[in-house]
């Protein structure tokens, strides 16, 4: 089933972020969407096998964040939540991911690489902050020690 994360989510949010050595800042719950597997037969015990999030800048978002766990991979069930947050995003959408196998995964959604510099720069409002100055670390590490980071932007599904 998938479903608005609730505060009873927070700690399984960060477990599932933490299994797959994901940035483990700016966890959310308030943003992210979770697919859960009734394994009670209807006794009210649920696991979350997969959570997303659509991280708020100002003039944009990033798909951030989006981990389905070891067992229920090709399922489809990335598939299902990335297309969901695709249809949920109210503003530009961009993400960064690590490799060629996840870009290709999300150019199937639309999604294009492009480079950090064409990455828009809108200034920080109302307690918001850029994308461009979240992507910026991300950008050091990949000069710096070469790590294979891909900044993505949604231009519609292909």
């Amino acid at each position: 089933m998938l479903r608005k994360a609730t505060s009873g989510d927070q700690w399984s949010i960060r477990l599932l972020v933490f299994s797959a050595k994901l940035d483990p800042t700016q966890l959310n719950w308030q943003q992210f969407w979770v697919v859960e597997y009734d394994t009670s037969g209807g006794q009210s015990l649920r696991n979350l096998v997969a959570c997303g999030q659509l991280r708020n800048f100002s003039g944009a978002q990033e798909l951030g964040s989006l981990v389905v766990a070891s067992p229920w991979r090709g399922r489809g069930l990335g598939t299902l939540l990335t297309q969901h947050l695709i249809n949920t995003a109210t503003q530009p959408l961009y993400l960064e991911c690590l490799g060629e196998r996840l870009a290709q995964f999300y150019s199937r959604f639309g999604f294009v690489p492009i480079s950090f510099e064409d990455l828009p720069q809108f200034p920080s409002t109302r307690g918001k902050s850029s994308l461009k100055g979240k992507f910026r670390f991300s950008q050091l590490v990949k000069r710096l020690f070469r790590v294979p980071v891909v900044f993505m932007e949604h231009r519609g599904n292909s």
